[in-house]
């Protein structure tokens, strides 16, 4: 499965003791394929500096630079689809230029998305992708 994660949704997988845990351990077993560009990248590292420290976004960062299981795209076309936060659009151009079946966020700006005919994003709630993995690996 191809899905893109919104940064917060990436960052509340990453604890080992956060019951979101499941997800990255998805992405560390190669149940999922995490898609990301460069700008997604960018901004994973950058909020996770913030939030963390400087070692822990960069131990994150070269680990999804070097794993098999991370499919770095480039952006070919933006598509402009969220106008309430223009900077959410990273997300939508990379899972569509990506081809990913889910972004994964709980940003309402992101919600838009369910209702617009073209392009056509599944948009997925972090606890509901959490229980969508979850039942899939019968847990």
């Amino acid at each position: 499965m191809r899905v893109v994660l919104d940064t917060n949704s990436l960052i509340v997988s990453i604890g080992r003791k956060s019951k979101f845990r499941p997800i990255f351990d998805s992405l560390l077993h190669g149940q999922i394929t995490l898609v990301v560009s460069n700008d997604v990248l960018s901004e994973y590292v950058e909020i996770l500096e913030q939030r963390t420290n400087a070692i822990v976004a960069e131990n994150i960062g070269n680990f999804l630079m070097r794993s098999p299981d991370v499919n770095k795209i480039e952006i070919y076309f933006k598509w402009a689809a969220i106008y309430a936060d223009a900077h959410d659009n990273k997300f939508v151009d990379c899972a569509l230029n990506g081809n990913a079946q889910f972004i994964v966020t709980d940003d309402k700006h992101l919600n838009v998305l369910k209702e617009t005919e073209f392009p056509k994003m599944k948009v997925i709630r972090t606890r509901d992708f959490l229980n969508m993995i979850s039942e899939q690996d019968g847990l």
